[in-house]
């Protein structure tokens, strides 16, 4: 074995840390009958040579050894060397993507294609492997068949040939998945796959295989999906149940689709068992790839069908924008007697929710519910579900408030490093606007270190926080100004802005005279937005306002102005700042003088020729803000109008913005592109800034905003469709 390895000049070579000189020893690693070296020695590939899914030099010499190893029935885990080969040679580029590519990116795509070609060409070991003894090795290779072997037709036989002789649950539905994939890559073969597919979810097998069938089904031809797929899918859960992960197809008796609930052996909130206490145990993996063992292994402690979140995800996924049947599954889920199920159900009504728009009341309301668990793992993934939520998690807003009453230990959440914040239910609660948070608000606000996000919650609040204006005041005098000054008084700040509390105005005037070096333009920043939010009632700092705008071009200059106009309403103090400040170096700073000035508006119509130079300016959103600014200004909607679509359709993050000058405008004034566009918006089932494989912890409620100026900017719209 390894004939040649030590004649690859391994040291010219690099991978993701330097030298690939110690790619020879963990390539021996991978087949040493010690298990700690083996995982070990596959961290190191994963970590070093295939970094994040890159290809290098020493990736592509690999090949040839990891295939080596994968031929040896004397390795052991070579399932894991199947699942290594099948990432490096997994990747594909598109011509979007190689179309994309920068000079310094042509090298790594080429490696890309390389290592496809030379993976692709060894990938004939894999039919060899389909019924080899070793059950991970069995699991693996389906999935590398269908990724990268060059003869489909033959694959998709060999995968319906294998599944009638295959003793393995886990490696049965991997054959299932194996189809699909075959059927996503080769759309010729789409319909073959789907008839195949379609037999299995409708014949008597285990409701396992049948429940992968039609997740693969949805993925690669949904058209196929029966009528009643929600009511299939939710018999066959019923009989995951409660059919022993071993039985034999069909061995309950039962058609899967139509059986009522039956009696459950397991209590609904059971602790996960002891499978999982005996993993922690054992002590934390050293290894990345240990690591993530573990946490599948305690993922999977006590399931009698592990495998189910999965295929449950996968069926999500397919099913895609079929919101009424993805709600309606996911509410029979959240109906289940079964703990896991209702944990899987929570975290995917979170996904669902995210990224398409649709009625959610009685779903949001069962999420609701799963706080009363005793499960703190099903609690907690509620409360986090529904912290993002902010309007829509109303209908468990009840829910929510026995959930903060009954544990206060849970108000304020510590963490090893950085500060401390308030608890997803309590943020959920005060996102709502409801007043029962306030307890826990004013708890935290008497906390030694006041946790970093009570400020944002006491925003949400708006007039129903006014009691805590006090101890805001009191807390924010008691800060030292110092290097930390910063973290401990931008809560305080955050909250009386939006109390706009203008009797803490002494409080925070001294806090900007005493803003310490270090982050102290932020701080300054934050008392200066404080400042203006109480208006005339801070008209004892408008000598220290005078003073800050003094020095024109800069960002305190910039924030000065526009506090002093909020203040005291000296239009011809302020102008001659903002106008400079369009002169900013920075495009941020820019923006700022924008806004101000259109804060003004029709006091600042001399400065429209200079926001007007602005419309064609290269940063997108200096140009949105410019429009907006013009036009507020200026109260002439015919030039601004088309900058401002222009860049709605370029940014879908912008839209947030745009959309609330359309909604000043009203359709009529905005013209008929603009109510076009509106009404387009209204019409869309996905959210506006929904991501594939990502998200932000504001998306839902940003979304919901630009629907509700949507339908301001539009009277008359009823807000029917898809629209929440």
């Amino acid at each position: 074995m390894f004939a040649g390895i030590d004649e690859v000049e391994w040291a010219s070579m690099e991978h993701a840390y330097g030298p690939a000189d110690d790619v020879p020893g963990l390539l021996r690693g991978l087949a040493s009958a010690d298990p700690a070296e083996r995982e070990g020695a596959l961290d190191g590939m994963y970590g070093a040579v295939h970094h994040q899914g890159d290809v290098y030099a020493c990736t592509l010499a690999c090949i040839p050894f990891l295939f080596e190893l994968v031929a040896d029935p004397g390795i052991q885990d070579r399932g894991s060397i199947v699942e290594l080969l099948t990432s490096i040679g997994g990747i594909d580029l598109d011509e979007d993507d190689e179309e994309e590519l920068d000079e310094e990116e042509i090298e790594g795509a080429a490696n890309y294609a390389m290592a496809a070609a030379a993976v692709t060409a060894g990938a004939g070991v894999f039919f060899e492997l389909i019924a080899d003894e070793d059950p991970g090795v069995r699991l693996a290779a389906p999935l590398a068949l269908a990724t990268l072997h060059g003869h489909p037709v033959r694959v998709l036989a060999l995968l319906r040939e294998r599944l009638p002789a295959e003793p393995d649950e886990e490696v049965r539905l991997a054959l299932v998945e194996a189809a699909g994939r075959v059927a996503l890559r080769h759309r010729p073969l789409a319909g073959q796959a789907a008839d195949w597919l379609s037999r299995l979810a409708a014949e008597s097998y285990a409701p396992g295989l049948r429940l992968a069938a039609l997740a693969q089904l949805a993925r690669c031809a949904p058209e196929a999906l029966p009528g009643d797929v929600v009511r299939v899918v939710a018999g066959l859960l019923r009989r995951l149940r409660t059919t022993p992960a071993d039985a034999p197809d069909g061995a309950d008796g039962t058609n899967g689709a139509d059986d009522a609930d039956p009696v459950v052996t397991a209590g609904p909130d059971d602790d996960p068992g002891p499978a999982a206490d005996a993993a922690e145990e054992r002590g934390a993996p050293v290894t990345l790839v240990g690591q993530l063992r573990a946490l599948s292994a305690a993922e999977s402690a006590g399931r009698t069908a592990p495998w189910t979140a999965d295929l449950l995800r996968t069926l999500h996924v397919g099913l895609d924008d079929r919101v009424a049947d993805r709600t309606a599954l996911l509410t029979d889920q959240l109906r289940s007697p079964d703990l896991r199920q209702r944990i899987d159900a929570v975290r995917m009504s979170a996904g669902l929710i995210r990224a398409w728009r649709g009625p959610y009341e009685e779903l949001v309301r069962l999420v609701g519910e799963q706080l009363a668990s005793p499960e703190p793992k099903l609690a907690e993934a509620a409360s986090h579900v529904l912290e993002e939520l902010f309007g829509l998690a109303a209908p468990a807003a009840d829910a929510l408030a026995v959930r903060v009453a009954a544990d206060p230990g849970a108000w304020v959440k510590e963490w090893a490093s950085g500060p401390p914040g308030l608890g997803s239910a309590v943020k959920a609660l005060a996102r709502l606007g409801d007043a029962r948070a306030l307890p826990a608000l004013a708890a935290a606000l008497e906390r030694p270190e006041v946790p970093h996000d009570v400020g944002f919650a006491i925003g949400y609040l708006g007039a129903a926080a006014a009691p805590l204006a006090g101890v805001l005041r009191r807390r924010l005098g008691e800060i030292a100004l110092d290097e930390g000054a910063y973290d401990r008084a931008n809560p305080l700040l955050c909250g009386l802005t939006a109390l706009r509390a203008g009797e803490a105005a002494p409080e925070v005037l001294r806090v900007l005279r005493g803003a310490p070096e270090y982050r102290g333009e932020w701080l300054r920043t934050s008392a200066l937005r404080a400042l203006g939010s109480f208006g005339s009632a801070a008209h004892c700092a408008v000598p220290e306002l005078r003073a800050l705008i003094r020095r024109p071009g800069t960002a305190a200059a910039t924030e000065a102005a526009q506090a002093l106009w909020a203040v005291d309403g000296d239009a011809e103090a302020v102008l001659p700042v903002l106008i400079e400040g369009l002169r900013a170096e920075h495009a941020h700073e820019r923006r700022s003088a924008v806004t101000a000035l259109g804060g003004l508006g029709a006091r600042a119509e001399v400065a429209a020729p200079r926001l007007r130079a602005l419309l064609s300016h290269d940063e997108l959103w200096l140009r949105a803000d410019a429009a907006i600014a013009l036009w507020e200004v200026s109260g002439r909607a015919e030039e601004s109008v088309p900058v401002m679509l222009a860049a709605w359709e370029r940014n879908r993050h912008v839209r947030v913005r745009v959309a609330e000058c359309l909604a000043r405008m009203g359709a009529a004034g905005a013209g008929s592109d603009a109510a076009h566009v509106l009404r387009a918006e209204l019409a869309s089932v996905r959210r506006h800034n929904a991501m594939d494989g990502g998200y932000g912890s504001h998306d839902t409620y940003e979304d919901e905003k630009l629907l509700a100026l949507c339908r301001q900017a539009l009277p008359g719209n009823t807000g029917k469709g898809p629209t929440t």
